[in-house]
């Protein structure tokens, strides 16, 4: 049975212990038209498949070492004692460049669900604990990053009434491992 709770900072190394892997078979292309003033086009396309590990860049036992994580909040699903889903709703931060200045925003900066446990309502249930805080909180959106080899990430916040809001082509430019990808930025009214 899976268990569902809240969780403090002494829980970020079991929460660091939770996969985050996406399974990628397809991306989003995005095509401009006339150079963009006639607007973008996303065409979902195939891919050779791989897996893109995405705890290489967020390790929640580090998260400290940036930021002041006073006003983040932290909830987990396990399975008896194993972690096996967590995520990170962000409050308000000095210095945390997503929530643009806005006192009225969060951010989901952060969701997982280790890989024999996907498709089984845990990313639903977390998304669902984390939005209920994030009200609780004062906040009247929630502010989602996510990039276009992530078309399992995309479908899910779209599917729960996020609209995607921002697309950017150069985000990751200057990181040569990532440089291809786009960010897509999405708003989620709560």
């Amino acid at each position: 049975m899976i268990t569902f709770k809240e969780v403090d900072k002494s829980f970020l190394e079991l929460y660091d212990k939770v996969s985050m892997n996406v399974n990628v078979h397809s991306e989003y292309k995005v095509k401009r038209i006339n150079n963009g003033l006639g607007g973008l086009v996303l065409e979902e396309v195939s891919v050779e498949p791989y897996i893109k590990d995405l705890s290489i860049y967020e390790r929640p036992t580090e998260y400290e070492n940036a930021f002041d994580i006073t006003n983040w909040r932290f909830f987990m699903a396990f399975d008896g004692d194993i972690p096996v889903g967590a995520m990170t709703v962000v409050g308000k931060t000095d210095g945390l460049n997503m929530l643009y200045g806005r006192g009225d925003a969060c951010v989901l900066w952060d969701i997982r669900v280790a890989d024999e446990y996907k498709h089984n309502g845990i990313g639903q249930k977390l998304l669902d604990m984390g939005v209920l805080a994030a009200k609780k909180d004062g906040y009247q959106q929630m502010i989602i990053e996510c990039q276009n080899n992530n078309v399992p990430a995309c479908k899910f916040y779209q599917k729960q009434g996020a609209a995607l809001s921002k697309i950017d082509m150069y985000a990751y430019y200057l990181e040569p491992e990532v440089r291809n990808e786009i960010q897509f930025i999405w708003y989620l009214d709560i």
